[in-house]
């Protein structure tokens, strides 16, 4: 096996790849047809490999793409996995992640159920809380936009990007004493229960098979609001992601801003392929 050669004369002068050395020996002793026969069928081999490494690397960008899709110039997703919000503070696009937040169960018996089968109209009340009345992540403009990751491996959750819009919704949440409802249902005395909620109408579409986007069709009132996770029946989800609209507030901690020609990550190479 070789790496070159050179014929000079009536001698052939080679790189042996067996010895890492030079070498000579007689053109009469090569068998050129064999070796033309092989330098071909190794070319072909060659552009063959290249062909199929160039394949796999257009493959996983585009899965890269797929996974962290940009939102702004410098600005990408991170790998599937949570909630984020798009904001934009100081002249710069930036990504905050919005943590879920368990509300409580809060019970309004004051007509209980002895008394609504008197009156069935007195009925009772329960409400999804959150304590406080502000949360950590606040949107400096009056359109954020929010990025939920919908892993299709992940079949805990039970919907893909494509089904989205039948299971996320965004709430203006109502201040109650140091809390913030997100959800009121109304009991009444046969067990019919009533949602209500001050829905935020929105657009909720794929981005790609990991993401969907979430956006408000209009501007949204200064305030404190949630996105609410629905299932199948309609129930909802009493863990929610909260997050506030407010122009005025400080910075978010640990935003992910924008950065003009920042430098994209190393792809790592998929187990197996060299």
């Amino acid at each position: 096996m070789i790496s070159q050669y050179s014929i000079q004369g009536d001698r052939v002068r080679y790189y042996s790849t067996e010895r890492y050395d030079w070498e000579e020996l007689p053109v009469s002793l090569v068998d050129w047809e064999a070796t033309e026969k092989y330098g071909a069928q190794a070319e072909r081999e060659a552009a063959q490999r290249r062909q199929e490494a160039h394949e796999n690397a257009a493959e996983e960008r585009s899965e890269y793409e797929r996974r962290t899709p940009s939102v702004a110039p410098g600005l990408r997703l991170p790998l599937p996995e949570g909630v984020f919000l798009l904001d934009f503070y100081q002249n710069q696009s930036e990504l905050s992640q919005l943590t879920q937040n368990g509300a409580d169960l809060k019970k309004n018996m004051a007509g209980n159920i002895l008394r609504s089968i008197v009156n069935p109209v007195s009925g009772s009340r329960q409400t999804i809380e959150l304590s406080g009345l502000r949360a950590r992540i606040q949107s400096h403009v009056l359109t954020p936009v929010i990025y939920f990751s919908t892993d299709p491996n992940d079949s805990f959750r039970g919907y893909s990007s494509e089904t989205a819009n039948d299971h996320l919704r965004i709430v203006r949440c109502i201040t109650k004493g140091d809390n913030r409802v997100v959800i009121r249902f109304d009991i009444a005395a046969y067990g019919k229960v009533t949602m209500k909620a001050d829905y935020v109408e929105a657009t909720i579409e794929p981005v790609s098979s990991y993401w969907v986007k979430i956006a408000p069709t209009a501007p949204m009132p200064p305030g404190e609001y949630a996105l609410v996770e629905l299932d199948d029946s309609g129930s909802v989800n009493a863990f929610v992601w909260d997050f506030g609209v407010d122009p005025a507030a400080a910075a978010n901690r640990a935003a992910e801003r924008q950065s003009i020609g920042r430098e994209e990550p190393v792809l790592i190479q998929k187990p197996g392929k060299k």
